[in-house]
C-alpha cells in the first residue's frame, strides 16, 4: 500500500527523497519557497505548493495530519528547521522526520518534536568509509553501531562446500541472508545449511564488524 508523504524543502536531499518515493509508488506533496524548484519536481509529485512553512496557516491549509510521513529537509536554515518541525507536531502530524547537519542541530530538533532525526551526509560518509576501507566490502547497511548487513565475496576456500560443513554460523557468528553470483542479479534468498557454495559468488551477511572481518580476511 502506498504512503502519503509531505516533503518540505527541495534541496538536494529533498529532491532525491521525493524522486525515490515516486519510484516506490508513494504519493508525495512537495513544498518549497522557490518556484523554480517546485516546477522541476512536478513530474514526481501528486501536489506541490510554493510557500513558507514557517507560517502556521500554510501548514494548516496543507492538512499535515493527513500525511503518513512528514519530512523536514531544510538543513541550511537552523531556525526554520526547528520552527517547522515544532509546528508540524503542534498541528497533528503523525510522524515527523527532520534532517540535521550535526549533533547540536539534532538535539534541538528532537526537543522540538522530531520523531526521527537523520544525518544524510554522516550516513553516506560512514557507509563510504567502511566500503572503501576494505577492498572486499561491496556494500554495507548499518543497523546498529555494532551490527550491519554486508555484501562480501565468498572465500574461495568455501567453494564446493556446504554452509553446514563450513559451520558459518557457529564458527564465524554470522548469518547468510542471501547468495548471488558476481555480476549476476540472480539471488538465492536465505540459503539452507545444505547449500553448496560455488565459484565467484557474493554473500549478503548479517553480523558484527569484527566477525565479518574474520570472513573477509580468509586467505584464498
Amino acid at each position: 500500500m502506498s504512503k502519503s508523504i509531505l516533503v518540505i524543502g527541495l534541496g538536494r536531499f529533498g529532491v532525491y527523497l521525493t524522486k525515490k518515493f515516486f519510484e516506490l509508488g508513494d504519493e508525495v506533496m512537495a513544498v518549497d519557497i522557490d518556484e523554480e524548484k517546485i516546477q522541476e519536481i512536478m513530474p514526481y509529485v501528486v501536489g506541490a505548493k510554493i510557500a513558507n512553512c514557517r507560517n502556521p496557516e500554510t501548514l494548516r491549509s496543507i492538512g499535515v495530519g493527513d500525511f503518513d510521513l512528514c519530512f523536514v529537509c531544510i538543513g541550511t536554515n537552523f531556525q526554520s528547521s526547528l520552527e517547522i518541525t515544532c509546528l508540524l507536531k503542534e498541528l497533528g502530524a503523525k510522524k515527523v522526520i527532520s534532517k540535521a547537519n550535526n549533533e547540536f542541530h539534532a538535539k534541538f530538533l528532537e526537543r522540538n518534536g522530531a520523531d526521527k532525526v537523520v544525518y544524510p551526509e554522516k550516513y553516506s560518509a560512514g557507509k563510504l568509509a567502511i566500503k572503501y576501507s576494505s577492498d572486499k566490502v561491496i556494500d554495507y547497511i548499518e543497523l546498529t553501531s555494532d551490527i550491519a548487513i554486508y555484501e562480501i565475496p565468498v572465500p574461495c576456500s568455501w567453494s564446493g562446500k556446504t554452509i553446514e560443513a563450513i559451520g558459518v554460523r557457529k564458527k564465524y557468528n554470522i548469518n547468510i541472508l542471501a547468495i548471488k553470483k558476481s555480476g549476476n542479479q540472480d539471488i538465492k534468498v536465505t540459503p539452507g545449511p545444505e547449500y553448496t557454495f560455488g565459484e565467484n559468488e557474493l554473500a549478503i551477511v548479517l553480523g558484527e564488524k569484527e566477525d565479518v572481518d574474520r570472513v573477509i580476511s580468509i586467505k584464498k
